[in-house]
């Protein structure tokens, strides 16, 4: 834990299912989110998320070693009904949840109006992405902390820092989204279901593999979306990290596979203020959970307690390949040479 660390940040990890949570909490997570088992979070697959008895299992573990439990309502809610969304967030109140990550005004909206003391963050498929935008929800709903999208520079997070009162989070480590968050259309384009509201990237109703004479085809509701070789390996597929001919050439056309990696940039990350580092990955494994945990708890300490002395280690580094998209890493938005 990070108590006796002055103005470290929070290590915020994610949490798929019991195990998972009860991982990262003892491996020093100083947060953990997670969502229930339905289309009001964002990470709604089979086999994944909590039930009520879950949640509070997993809120007695986290609150009996001083870590906090967020839950993620962080799709939008459906027009013709929003009782869902509305009985998550008196739900999450009732099981003990430290805050709620939001992302639709109407959520919020209610949350403000029917439970006043409750902590709000500001999702990152709100997609606010400049200090304006921020200080809205800040002063209309009361958000408390803002998770910032993927797409920024290092000088725009700084920007956003320095004009706001809200606690800002980026992400630290884990899969890349090739949209601004809250925005995509490919998958409700291909299959009529959006991540913004139906929770998955990729519905599995849709996703198919077929095998055919050069390998073993990917596809989401008939789209061919990638051909693997026999002995290579493949992740899930999602339109935005398919492979497609484009100009004669076969290739990753909108985003490779790769993982973001900001623990070489984390000293200056801290330095200008931000307040929580969240870790991808509630579709993972346990494992993954726990093992990332470890390296992230361990960098954050170093980085606050070094004086200057903060260097990746070498065993985070192959730790963390290990559980990187590809095998490969990228600062994404943040280093961008050109600007």
């Amino acid at each position: 834990m990070t108590n006796d660390l002055q103005q470290a940040p929070e290590l915020v990890c994610p949490a798929g299912s019991l195990r998972a949570l009860q991982a990262a909490v003892d491996a020093g997570a100083d947060a953990v989110y997670l969502g229930l088992k339905d289309a009001t979070n964002a990470r709604n697959f089979a086999g994944l998320n909590f039930d009520d008895a879950q949640v509070r299992d997993g809120v007695a573990h986290a609150h009996a070693r001083g870590a906090k439990v967020l839950m993620a309502l962080n799709t939008f809610a459906d027009a013709r009904d929003a009782g869902p969304w509305r009985r998550a967030v008196d739900k999450a109140v009732s099981l003990g949840a430290d805050a709620l990550i939001v992302a639709d005004t109407a959520v919020m909206g209610y949350c403000r109006d029917e439970h006043p003391s409750l902590r709000l963050h500001l999702s990152v498929q709100a997609s606010a992405t400049s200090h304006a935008a921020i200080e809205f929800y800040r002063k209309r709903y009361g958000v408390q902390r803002a998770v910032l999208p993927r797409v920024l520079t290092m000088q725009q997070v700084a920007q956003v820092i320095k004009h706001t009162d809200i606690d800002i989070e980026v992400f630290g480590f884990g899969s890349l989204c090739v949209m601004v968050e809250g925005r995509c259309a490919l998958s409700s384009y291909a299959t009529g279901q959006s991540p913004n509201n139906a929770g998955v990237c990729s519905p599995p109703s849709a996703v198919r593999w077929q095998d055919a004479k050069d390998g073993v085809q990917a596809r989401l509701n008939g789209v061919l979306i990638d051909c693997y070789a026999p002995d290579e390996p493949r992740g899930y597929p999602t339109l935005c990290k398919g492979r497609f001919v484009v100009d004669g050439r076969r290739d990753y056309a909108l985003e490779e596979p790769t993982s973001l990696n900001t623990l070489a940039i984390l000293p200056e990350l801290i330095a200008m203020g931000v307040k929580a580092f969240k870790i991808e990955g509630r579709q993972r494994s346990a494992a993954y959970v726990e093992q990332v945990t470890r390296v992230w708890r361990a960098a954050i300490d170093q980085a606050c307690s070094a004086q200057g002395r903060y260097s990746v280690q070498p065993e985070w580094a192959a730790m963390l390949s290990r559980h990187a998209e590809g095998q490969q890493h990228t600062l994404g938005a943040y280093n961008r040479p050109w600007r």
